[in-house]
């Protein structure tokens, strides 16, 4: 993600609070704010794959994904 397309997607933004969107304006920025919710999971992934858990001996461990419980798979419902 680009700084000029962060700054594009806050032009929007107080633009919307202040006198409105077009509809090609709304559709704009749905585009811009999605690929910057895409970058920033990409980059999250990517550092928590570069991530380890240092025990008390010292042991190096990657991170895992956790699997969920059942319970918790029903909260998401």
């Amino acid at each position: 993600m680009t700084e000029d397309k962060i700054k594009r997607i806050n032009e929007l933004a107080r633009k919307q609070k202040a006198e409105g969107l077009t509809d090609e304006e709304k559709e704009e920025q749905a585009v811009l704010r999605r690929e910057y919710i895409e970058s920033y999971k990409r980059s999250l992934v990517a550092q928590l794959e570069n991530t380890y858990v240092v025990d008390d001996k010292g042991n190096k461990q990657k991170l895992t994904e956790r699997v969920k419980t059942k319970s918790e798979k029903n909260k998401l419902s």
